[in-house]
């Protein structure tokens, strides 16, 4: 035997083979068609379903009858795929339609395995059956099996737009679609309004159907994504689960009753419960899933004065509680995948429609016009039935009887077979009439059917028809609730824009409360406790800052560190608070020195910073715009130099520098270059051996400097009393200390409409307007500004953002 061998090109035929492999996947598998929104699987279950008697008003049938049906005739893949898509096709929580009624246990949104398909039972859903009406009318092309044994849809006939309101997901060999579902109500009156507009703009038909419905509900943050995706037909949405508060004996409890779409309630109550244990989320004492027949019900349980909003920010931020869905509507058109917009998906289900309305029309117009000729033979047989009943008596046999009629009464071999098949029963008047009329109805219906196919406009009335009894049939009400403000909202944009009051212990507890806790109080007044410390621990730094505002942490090491507002924990009025450890990756050998609250990063602003002994540093703020865990060199420090204070500038200010000792030197700002991030800075002030520099002022056109001491004593004083000079002096006495007032504790700038808050190392707070001290001259000791006990010091001033009432 001669053999023969054949040379190929490797690369040809691999070439080939894999692209008949991926346009396998991608057609026969992976990707939905266009029109009826299923996969071949899917399409196949239905139709198994449909040819097993399998309907909605029928009894259940076993799972395994039809994914035996399924894997015999139609789809020769393993049993496992099959059942699969059918228990998908039956979760309420996968589906926001359902295509299959499933009796049994079909797995749950914990993540549950569904039962076995020996055990549970199906039968299609009566939106289904939408899906395949008309199937048996010559609407859609039918093709061989897999064995040439039987014939299968091509596509459904898909009354129901079931792409856009189930949705889709696959990946196939490059390329992959994600589909979500939609509102029925909503896509079929979107359709209709496109059917009477076809200009309809983007925005019309949004303003219609919003964006996507989820079956577990929940939120959709932003409508930029939805717009860009019905667009270009690619887009990201930010999906956010729904929660709740509850507050019992004291505590807040977070509730969790609607999770993102397709997000796993038993991983999710895991992956919170490791955040807890690693200490990344803290506050939180118990989770519980309290869920039943009646819904979603998760309880997060925080700690006694804790606050619900910034652990909800967190479970935001670390679990699947939110997620980003990309929405890539990819589907099979005319053979091939396409991407495609909004409108294009609803341009190709009404030219599917209008194709099944037109193919079902010319198949009843065709069984009419036969049903009508029979019809008009039997006339004529009734009209002559003496002769035709004489006639076929006296016939040899059947054939020769045909062919007599057609020859006598100028019938057709079809007229006349139906003549002699005819039953002795209809020759009653009764059976006549109904002959006559049936004829009669059939002229009227064969006008109609020639009617529409010949008018474009009554095709799709038609349509319209359908897609308002399906909105009237099977609408419901939205599930997911969408907030189209923004699609970059953040977490803070959840949180009130309120005012803060931070507290900092000397050993690094750090604390907010809002700001209206603190009642305004006259001078001399003995204040509220702020926080309850340990006998080796102070309060050492108060601020006021917005909850939207970033912090500016700088260590006296000189590195800058990076916070919002909104992420320090809320403690009650006398809680010590959270140590600082747990919130910014500081050394060992760091302390907190200032924070600066800023509210964006923005050019041609500055921030000036002053160290313990007298050197100042200018440098942009934008070198500080991009945040890094561990923190960035804000300022090089000299041997035994610190950090003591930063303010923000816009470059044409002047300067206030005080010290320890009562000295202040004021100097224009132009005085210090712009330097870059880790420079060491210049000499801002000579400062003695014993002095230190305890504040910074940054001058406005308007104010006093207040000087406060660490027994509780202050004075204004205008600012025009200390001379301008230039940077480097020792400066101006600004404020005689005697035993009686004490040191320095820190310089401020105030005008009459401000209040101040003061604050001792027994976590003593005071909020005091600034009206009711006094202003007086440079060299003085100052006055009374709050009451100490023995050893008691002042250690920190604060000026208010906004002025308070008068209070008790």
């Amino acid at each position: 035997m001669e053999s023969r061998v054949v040379h190929v090109n490797i690369e040809d035929e691999i070439r080939k083979s894999y692209l008949e492999y991926a346009l396998s996947v991608i057609i026969g598998r992976a990707l939905p068609d266009v029109r009826d929104g299923l996969k071949p699987v899917h399409r196949r279950i239905l139709f198994a379903m449909s040819e097993a008697g399998n309907d909605y008003n029928k009894p259940y049938k076993k799972s395994a009858r039809i994914v035996g049906d399924v894997i015999g005739k139609y789809h020769p893949h393993g049993d496992t795929a099959v059942y699969d898509a059918i228990v998908r096709m039956a979760q309420d929580f996968s589906l926001r339609y359902p295509l299959v009624d499933g009796q049994g246990n079909f797995g749950s949104i914990d993540g549950d395995a569904p039962a076995a398909m020996r055990y549970t039972e199906v039968r299609m859903t009566r939106l289904a059956g939408e899906l395949l009406l008309d199937l048996d009318k010559e609407t859609v092309d039918f093709i061989p099996n897999y064995d040439g044994s039987m014939q299968e849809p091509l596509v459904l006939p898909a009354r129901a737009p079931n792409l856009l309101i189930n949705g889709s997901s696959g990946i196939a060999v490059g390329m992959a679609t994600n589909i979500p579902p939609h509102n029925l109500a909503e896509v079929c009156n979107a359709l209709l309004a496109f059917i009477k507009n076809p200009q309809i703009s983007l925005a019309e038909l949004m303003a219609i159907m919003p964006g996507p419905d989820f079956p577990t509900a929940g939120f959709i943050y932003g409508s930029d994504g939805i717009a860009e995706a019905y667009r270009t037909g690619k887009g990201l949405i930010r999906l956010r689960a729904r929660t709740f508060l509850e507050q019992r004996g004291g505590r807040e409890y977070i509730i969790i009753n609607e999770l993102p779409y397709q997000v796993n309630k038993v991983k999710l109550i895991e992956r919170i419960v490791e955040l807890v244990k690693d200490k990344k989320i803290e506050g939180i004492t118990d989770i519980r899933d309290e869920s039943d027949r009646e819904g979603m019900r998760v309880v997060i349980q925080l700690r006694k004065d804790e606050l619900a909003q910034p652990i909800l920010n967190q479970l935001f931020a670390h679990t699947n509680m939110q997620v980003t869905y990309g929405i890539n509507l990819v589907a099979i058109v005319n053979n091939r995948p396409e991407l495609l917009s909004l409108k294009d998906l609803l341009t190709e289900f009404l030219k599917h429609r209008r194709e099944v309305i037109v193919r079902r029309t010319l198949y009843e117009l065709r069984k009419a016009e036969e049903r009508a000729h029979i019809l008009a033979g039997l006339k004529i047989a009734l009209d002559h039935l003496d002769q035709i009943i004489a006639l076929i008596r006296s016939a040899a046999s059947p054939s020769t009887a045909r062919s007599q009629l057609v020859e006598r009464f100028t019938l057709t071999e079809v007229q006349a077979q139906a003549i002699l098949e005819m039953r002795l029963q209809r020759l009653t008047g009764l059976e006549r009439q109904k002959i006559i009329d049936e004829y009669e109805q059939l002229l009227k219906d064969i006008a109609r059917f020639k009617e529409i196919l010949a008018n474009e406009a009554l095709v799709y009335q038609l349509i319209e028809a359908d897609l308002i009894d399906l909105r009237d049939r099977y609408g419901d009400p939205r599930r997911t609730e969408i907030i189209p403000e923004t699609a970059e909202l953040t977490l803070e944009d959840l949180i009130p824009d309120e005012d803060m009051v931070v507290t900092v212990s000397h050993q690094g507890y750090i604390k907010r409360n809002p700001l209206n806790l603190y009642r305004s109080q006259r001078r001399g007044g003995k204040g509220r406790t702020g926080m309850s410390i340990k006998e080796d621990d102070f309060v050492s730094q108060l601020y006021i800052a917005s909850t939207h505002n970033y912090f500016l942490v700088f260590s006296n090491l000189g590195r800058i560190y990076w916070l919002k507002v909104h992420e320090i924990p809320v403690g009650s009025p006398s809680a010590r608070g959270k140590a600082i450890v747990n919130l910014l990756n500081f050394g060992s050998q760091e302390k907190l020195t200032t924070i600066l609250p800023i509210r964006e990063f923005v050019p041609e602003h500055y921030l000036v910073m002053a160290t313990k002994r007298g050197i100042i540093k200018k440098t942009e703020l934008m070198n500080f715009s991009r945040p890094r865990s561990g923190g960035l060199i804000a300022c090089t420090l000299d041997e035994g130099d610190e950090l003591v204070s930063v303010a923000l500038t816009d470059g044409n200010k002047e300067v206030f520098l005080g010290t320890s000792l009562g000295k202040i030197i004021r100097f224009a700002e132009q005085d210090v270059r712009d330097m870059g991030r880790s420079a060491r800075g210049v000499r801002g002030m000579t400062v003695a051996e014993d002095d230190c520099i305890v504040g910074m002022e940054i001058l406005s056109a308007e104010g006093a400097i207040l000087t406060v001491t660490a027994n509780g004593y202050g004075k204004r004083t205008r600012h025009e009393e200390y001379r301008l000079q230039k940077r480097g002096g020792s400066g101006l006495l600004a404020l005689r200390i005697t035993d009686r007032n004490g040191p320095v504790v820190g310089i401020i700038q105030v005008t009459e409409d401000d209040e101040i808050m003061l604050i001792t190392d027994r976590g003593k707070i005071i909020r005091l307007p600034v009206t009711g001290i006094s202003l007086i001259g440079r060299v003085t000791q100052g006055v009374k500004l709050i009451d100490t006990e023995p050893e008691e010091r002042v250690v920190s001033i604060a000026r208010l953002a906004e002025k308070g009432d008068e209070g008790e």
